[in-house]
């Protein structure tokens, strides 16, 4: 990170604020963090957030101040940061296979001999590596068996596979036998309460059954964690979960804001959208046109071009540098200069873009903080 090129300063005016630049609307943020505490009180179930969407350590903190009991992330140097920045319980939602980087797991736990570090596993010769270098570094790993309850991505399917895992992990000493990761993020997707509520039973069946088993074996398995934004309540109710693990609910989800309103619960506000400046504007008897200055280095286009976040206008197109508006209806006549603001489409890999998130209350800066996992892709 450079500081030559903060966007902006505490208490500058939004619209003085560096383009393209993400902002983070506080009240909204902190609003979204008390409705997910809200819709779950009271259920006996713990909030694991997912950091990989923001992946900014004082979001984490502030998350963790709401009640959450941990962090997610999908990396072990996506972990590092958050470590570093003082969050105690970080479950790494992956597998980590290879010398190298169980070598670079076990060093990092190691390093934090005081804070919780999680693993997920799939396969026993992912276990003996992960032992192997927890023996070298005179380290301890928390371990959670990866299921298979429907995305089809990794995990284990045949209970009796589960069984046999986690006999391999109980044979080491510095491995503890944690419980299960049971995520099907698949059925955020799904666009029907009726389906989503479909797919998360069947999915709770198979975790169920998972630890049923592995109770009997005489394993241990205290944790079932899993759950996204778009269906934690499901997760939440179904008597089997013990955690959750939603990833946007804090920024928004943007392109799922819709599907989460079908769902018994509070609905979560954008509070993250991208601030850019019109650096080109076209207005004759053919067009009515405004180019913005942030393009595909500013956002991820995989669910779609990042949109604007007021009416009138719409998306012509997309380059590296460039978002190309035309004006489609009644809204602001957008003038040379003016800022406007686009709602992502999918912010994980739109954050891991920007070193900086610029947190706004009203028409002033409040902070701005450094986005200390972008590119933690190891």
């Amino acid at each position: 990170m450079n500081d030559q090129w903060i966007p902006a300063r505490v208490d500058d005016a939004v619209t003085d604020v560096d383009t393209p630049a993400l902002i983070l609307d506080l009240d909204r943020f902190e609003g979204n963090l008390a409705r997910l505490m809200s819709a779950i009180q009271g259920r006996g179930i713990r909030v694991r957030p997912h950091a990989k969407s923001h992946k900014c350590v004082e979001i984490a903190r502030r998350q963790m101040a709401a009640g959450a009991i941990g962090i997610c992330c999908q990396k072990t140097s996506e972990a590092e940061p958050f470590l570093a920045g003082g969050i105690s319980d970080v479950l790494i939602s992956n597998e980590v296979v290879g010398d190298r980087k169980t070598v670079q797991l076990a060093r990092l736990a190691a390093s934090y001999p005081d804070a919780r570090l999680g693993v997920c596993v799939d396969d026993p010769r992912a276990v003996a590596q992960l032992a192997r270098a927890c023996e070298q570094a005179r380290t301890q790993l928390d371990v959670y068996i990866e299921l298979d309850v429907g995305h089809n991505r990794a995990g284990v399917a045949d209970i009796g596979a589960v069984v046999a895992l986690g006999h391999s992990i109980a044979s080491h000493v510095n491995l503890s036998m944690r419980g299960l990761h049971a995520y099907f993020g698949n059925a955020q997707h799904l666009r029907s309460i009726a389906e989503r509520r479909q797919a998360i039973t069947a999915a709770t069946a198979t975790a169920q059954a998972a630890q049923r088993a592995l109770i009997a074996a005489g394993l241990r398995c205290d944790v079932i964690t899993g759950a996204g934004t778009g269906t934690f309540m499901l997760e939440a109710a179904s008597g089997v979960y013990t955690e959750i693990q939603p990833g946007s609910y804090d920024l928004g989800g943007s392109g799922n804001i819709k599907k989460k309103k079908e769902i018994a619960c509070a609905a979560f506000e954008q509070s993250l959208m991208i601030l850019t400046t019109v650096m080109s504007r076209r207005k004759d008897a053919q067009h009515d046109r405004a180019t913005l200055d942030a393009g595909l280095k500013s956002f991820s286009t995989d669910s779609g071009p990042a949109l604007p976040a007021f009416a009138g206008w719409q998306v012509r197109g997309v380059s590296d540098e460039h978002t190309v508006l035309d004006r489609n209806g009644a809204g602001p006549d957008l003038l040379l200069g003016d800022k406007a603001l686009l709602i992502p489409g999918h912010i994980d890999p739109t954050v891991n873009l920007h070193d900086w998130i610029v947190a706004v209350r009203g028409d002033r800066v409040e902070a701005v903080w450094p986005i200390e996992a972008r590119g933690a892709i190891f």
